[in-house]
């Protein structure tokens, strides 16, 4: 039987992040994957933050190598109103003020390629399928792609098997999402029309009353990501008859109007449907959870890789401090700290759909301040307490929104006289 310090569940962001991180420390680390890599993978507009995980964990090169196609900020557009914010222009000090939009397929494999050259043990096709876990050994039967059973011991297990949901799924640790089930139909589509402008950044359309939404991504292969977001039965019409109605759709919106009009599919449009999820708890006896193996909240805001760095990251901090012999809080110094950056997410994903972020950021006017500090939310520093967008998160969106609502109402007014 193999002897690891570490097993890594998923081979995904979170756990290339994680498995990177330790063995750079010195641990002995296995990592296993139950896909063969490259797969595909939606998620692909970064945000900054995740610039310093990739950094920490050593794997920042292996990316800008790839030449992903530079990110710079963000657009959203309502009708003939249209707002952007530059990640250079923000509050939080000493920020990343850029990033860059990925093919997952080419971006995870950059990253879990980076970390196999490192010296860590990556196996594919492998399937976890019972662990048996205790304070300080840990036992993980899995089944590699020819249907054999295998165990290995650890000190600690990193579940980051993302949609796998490894261990909230063995423990019974899954608990339904707060929002309203959602889904989002999508593809990449040959993209040589578009302008200058348009390959820098994501572009985000709102409508249907703030309850629908369409993303574009562009990538640097002259492709982009198109996705729309609404209920589960609009997007599952949406994405029948070989996607015509996706297509035809989209080109009904100004800024994509004409754009993709003798565009070719790269793939035929997919659609997940229901993919927000909550956890119990994040952490038990000799193992913690990363990633989405946590919490998903919704692709608004493309927060989803980034909260995979990110607690990737802490995850492997925590872990060398527990194989250290020093105590770990897991609860204050682990949970408590990832879910204050989903719950401040969370905030604002709300005020997508009930139009409180709507309305501040197509109002007449936008003090310069609170722009910055919002762009640093979108950045994803949602750790910084010195921001009032992130310290107040629970009010100040439904606050600032009524406080503009009655300043139009009364303007209005005025103009009536």
């Amino acid at each position: 039987m193999e002897n690891f310090d570490v097993v890594v569940i998923g081979a995904g962001p979170s756990g290339a992040v994680a498995a990177s991180w330790l063995k750079l420390n010195g641990y002995q680390v296995l990592v296993l994957e139950k896909e063969t890599f490259p797969r595909f993978q939606i998620g692909e507009s970064l945000l900054p933050c995740c610039m310093s995980h990739l950094e920490a964990a050593g794997l920042l090169d292996a990316v800008k190598a790839r030449n992903f196609q530079v990110k710079s900020g963000a657009g959203f557009l309502r009708e003939s109103q249209q707002f952007e914010f530059y990640f250079d222009d923000q509050y939080t000090e000493n920020a990343w003020t850029w990033t860059w939009q990925v093919k997952r397929a080419d971006f995870d494999l950059a990253l879990i390629t980076e970390t196999e050259r490192k010296g860590v043990p990556v196996r594919f096709r492998c399937e976890v399928t019972a662990v048996r876990n205790s304070t300080d050994l840990q036992e993980v039967d899995y089944t590699d792609e020819h249907g054999g059973l295998h165990t290995v011991r650890a000190r600690f297990i990193i579940d980051a098997s993302g949609y796998g949901r490894v261990l909230p799924r063995l423990f019974d640790l899954s608990r339904p999402s707060r929002f309203t089930a959602r889904g989002a139909v999508f593809s990449h589509l040959d993209d040589s029309k578009r302008t200058d402008k348009a390959s820098r950044n994501i572009f985000v359309h709102s409508f249907d009353n703030n309850r629908s939404w369409i993303w574009a991504i562009p990538f640097s292969d002259h492709t982009t990501s198109v996705g729309i977001v609404g209920d589960r039965d609009y997007i599952s019409d949406l994405a029948e008859n070989g996607g015509a109605k996706y297509k035809a759709f989209i080109q009904s919106f100004p800024d994509l109007q004409g754009r993709f009009d003798t565009s070719h599919f790269r793939f035929e449009p997919r659609a997940i449907l229901g993919y927000s999820v909550g956890v119990k708890q994040m952490f038990g006896p000799g193992f913690v959870l990363a990633g989405n193996s946590t919490e998903f909240l919704d692709p608004i805001f493309s927060s989803g890789v980034t909260f995979a760095t990110a607690s990737g990251l802490l995850s492997a901090r925590m872990v060398h401090k527990h194989l250290s012999g020093q105590q770990v809080d897991w609860k204050t110094e682990y949970e408590d700290v990832v879910q204050k950056g989903i719950d401040v997410f969370r905030s604002y994903v709300t005020g997508w759909y009930n139009g409180d972020f709507q309305t501040i950021i197509f109002a007449d006017r936008v003090d310069p301040l609170i722009k910055k500090q919002i762009c640093s939310v979108l950045a994803g520093y949602v750790w910084d307490e010195t921001n009032p967008f992130v310290k107040k998160h629970e009010t100040i969106l439904g606050t600032l929104a009524q406080v503009i609502k009655l300043r139009e109402k009364q303007q209005q007014a005025e103009q009536n006289l």
